[in-house]
């Protein structure tokens, strides 16, 4: 079984762990380390008294450089992983950075989203109707500054479920969401754009009734790790989509949704919204951002 470092060791690494916290102005308490069979566990202690998994180190016999392995808490376990710069080892100072560039984001202060067109862009069962959800809980948009095509679809055809899967129900239902949205921009309202959005020649549509009213478009992106996507998936039970389906809309996402991308096609700001690969709850996710 491989052995954990010397006393000093662990005792060094957890004062510069705990000292990067600081002046990284982490919001932390304290960063914690825990030895066992040649490997380093990393917990962030919050101040709200929870304990957040950061990542896993691997000790090479020496100080400066350590294996990464981040924590994915979907699965209450940790994956090698790839530190920015390139390699599979590096300081413990870089692997806090970028655990907690990842798990921590929801607990900086917020990001602010300007009053105009918000576009929600990630495949089914991304987390997005959880997270409108958890803004309206909040406080933080009007019930009313959502548009979803689900519920739209839901409005109209709740009573013929295959009616409503035919290219003509499509036709309506996207009318109808435009038309919703052009009513609140038009009066200088903000409007939520809530569906799957992944492809350019959706988003091109919303883009479009955008700069009718010269109003700003902040996208959203929902890209959780399709192991993480297919359970919360399956979690949701839904009859209309297949696994098969969430993979493909997942792909799309990849190919077709990157931040430079939705920036080139006209986004005034991009920003990811975390969910289950960062341990952060649709509420904590809501909390990352203000809307004005």
């Amino acid at each position: 079984m491989p052995k954990n470092p010397p006393e000093s060791m662990q005792h060094q690494l957890r004062q510069r762990l705990n000292r990067h916290a600081r002046d990284r102005r982490l919001h932390v308490d304290s960063i914690d380390v825990r030895f066992r069979a040649g490997f380093a566990y990393v917990t962030a202690e919050l101040p709200c008294g929870r304990s957040l998994p950061l990542c896993r180190l691997r000790f090479t016999g020496v100080l400066h450089a350590w294996g990464f392995a981040l924590y994915r808490a979907g699965h209450d376990s940790y994956r090698d992983h790839i530190l920015p710069s390139g390699l599979p080892a590096g300081s413990p100072e870089e692997a806090l950075d970028c655990a907690g560039a990842l798990y921590l984001s929801a607990r900086a202060p917020a990001i602010g989203v300007p009053a105009g067109l918000v576009v929600l862009v990630g495949p089914p069962a991304s987390g997005k109707t959880s997270f409108v959800q958890a803004l309206i809980a909040r406080g933080q948009i009007d019930a009313s500054a959502v548009v979803s095509s689900d519920e739209i679809r839901a409005e109209l055809y709740g009573a013929s479920p295959a009616e409503a899967e035919s290219d003509a129900a499509d036709s309506r239902i996207f009318e109808e969401r435009d038309r919703r949205i052009v009513a609140r921009l038009s009066i200088g309202r903000s409007a939520v754009a809530e569906s799957t959005n992944v492809t350019p020649q959706a988003r091109a549509r919303l883009i479009a009734i955008a700069r009718r009213f010269n109003t700003p478009v902040t996208m959203l992106r929902f890209d959780p790790d399709v192991t993480d996507l297919l359970q919360q998936h399956a979690e949701r039970g839904r009859p209309d989509l297949t696994a098969t389906d969430v993979r493909a809309y997942a792909a799309i996402m990849s190919r077709a949704a990157g931040a430079d991308q939705l920036r080139a096609e006209g986004a005034t700001g991009v920003h990811d919204v975390p969910g289950r690969r960062q341990a952060a709850t649709p509420a904590e996710a809501a909390a990352h951002f203000s809307f004005a």
